[in-house]
């Protein structure tokens, strides 16, 4: 069967302008408080949502990223953060729109799907569940995985059958995967690769700068293999951390554009493999940069000129 065209997406809007961090200084009154009652108070937001706002690792004090609920503060100090669309006290929970996966190819097999940063990949709210009511098909599964702040080209079996297929694809290392990544700092080499062992398994990255100037580097990936969070580390083993990234990245906002940038700037750009229910066919598809991440290569001068 023919693959089928997917249905048209909507215009893909222009890139945002980057979201500008709010300061919120400690006063003499406040000495003492935890960062989880400030932001509460400061922002009129439930405990738990200012909880939430420091587990995401969005919220700097004096310039450095805490992720600790009952870090105190001082007078003086100086609280960044950047306030996200569901943060807000008077949000209408049972008005928030859950995500649209936008399909980019499917067959009578599976779905290439652009999935949104933010959203995870299994479990409540996810893509897969996303996906199955999208298209009414409870037995729709996930073949592989993508970091919740990863966005980008996702592949789903429609068929138990189609996804044991997919998986022993995977596991033989005939899939091709691109990645764009926004690295701090600029790169000097036009193309490396990457090899340092992760959890004691291979594990290798081929890296292409596509732009760079002293501040990131906007770059394109290919990784041989799949290690648990594999580009993030490598990046990070050469001191060039992706951009957003609260775990392996930079905890010192020197630059305060950083304070700007509240998801890492990792997108798959690209997926190519054998179709493993047809043989001699390939299924390809390709995500287009998202907003977010247009306008972080803005910030940093990088990007179409």
């Amino acid at each position: 069967m023919a693959p089928v065209a997917p249905k048209s997406a909507p215009r893909r809007p222009a890139a945002a302008p980057a979201a500008k961090p709010k300061i919120a200084i400690v006063t003499r009154d406040e000495e003492g408080i935890t960062l989880q009652d400030f932001l509460s108070a400061r922002l009129k937001v439930t405990k738990r949502a200012a909880k939430a706002m420091i587990d995401a690792r969005v919220v700097w004090v004096n310039r450095k990223l805490v992720w600790i609920a009952r870090h105190t503060l001082q007078p003086g100090d100086k609280v960044a953060f950047v306030v996200q669309k569901s943060t807000g006290a008077k949000q209408d929970k049972s008005a928030e729109a859950r995500p649209h996966i936008r399909i980019l190819w499917q067959d009578e097999w599976y779905l290439a799907v652009d999935k949104p940063a933010g959203v995870l990949t299994q479990g409540r709210n996810s893509a897969e569940e996303l996906l199955r009511e999208q298209e009414h098909n409870r037995a729709i599964a996930a073949v592989h995985r993508l970091d919740r702040e990863t966005s980008g080209v996702m592949l789903f079996a429609k068929s138990a059958e189609a996804l044991e297929a997919a998986i022993e694809m995977f596991k033989t290392h005939r899939v091709v995967k691109f990645y764009a990544a926004l690295a701090a700092g600029g790169i000097e080499r036009q193309a490396s690769t990457l090899t340092e062992t992760l959890d004691g398994e291979r594990a290798v990255t081929h890296v292409k700068k596509m732009q760079s100037n002293a501040e990131a580097s906007f770059l394109s990936l290919r990784i041989e293999t799949g290690r648990t969070h594999q580009i993030r580390r490598h990046l990070a083993g050469i001191r060039h951390p992706i951009i957003g990234d609260r775990q392996y990245g930079v905890k010192q906002a020197n630059d305060p554009r950083l304070l700007s940038v509240t998801r890492q700037m990792l997108h798959a750009s690209e997926l190519e493999l054998p179709h493993p229910m047809v043989l001699g066919q390939h299924i390809k598809a390709h995500a287009p940069l998202p907003a977010d991440f247009r306008s972080a290569l803005k910030l940093f001068g990088l990007g179409k000129r």
